[in-house]
């Protein structure tokens, strides 16, 4: 769903820019709940205040609802089927190269600072490595961001 409301609401609309998006993306993937709910809500809020991020919640999350009722339903009847199961495994893995390439999309687009490759290395190691909670890297991630724009900000002062 992230890049079709990036399509719709970055490219042909208009509504925020790309680097908008990003950190929406961003902000929404710190919190509990899926991305695209959750950019959708930061999204609708930034265009329509609270009608806006209400609507937006409804119209990310009421098709979706209605889908996966009509195919629960039908879903219980077909499941056992031989050629259904071997679609299925192939939708899972079609699933995962959408995720890997929305994830490199947002990789990219969110290497904006010198220093973000090392930053992302780092929590990448942190999380594969050391098995802290990746809410904990959120909040080092944070932390480290803040840092880094203090210090660049005491240092545009000094100039």
């Amino acid at each position: 769903m992230i890049p079709l409301i990036e399509r719709e609401i970055v490219d042909k609309k208009k509504w925020i820019s790309k680097n908008d998006m990003i950190d929406i993306l961003s902000i929404s993937q710190s919190f509990p709940g899926a991305v695209a709910v959750n950019s959708a809500i930061f999204i609708g809020q930034r265009i329509g205040g609270y009608i806006g991020a209400l609507s937006a919640l409804l119209g990310v999350i009421l098709p979706s609802f209605l889908i996966i009722i009509v195919v629960a339903r039908i879903f219980t009847y077909i499941s056992n089927i031989v050629v259904v199961k071997a679609v299925f495994k192939g939708i899972s893995s079609a699933v995962i190269a959408l995720l890997i390439v929305a994830a490199l999309r947002v990789g990219k687009a969110g290497m904006k600072y010198k220093i973000s490759p090392l930053i992302t290395i780092i929590a990448l190691l942190l999380l594969l490595g050391t098995g802290i909670h990746p809410i904990y890297v959120i909040i080092m991630g944070i932390a480290l961001g803040l840092i880094i724009y203090l210090f660049k900000t005491i240092r545009k002062k000094k100039k």
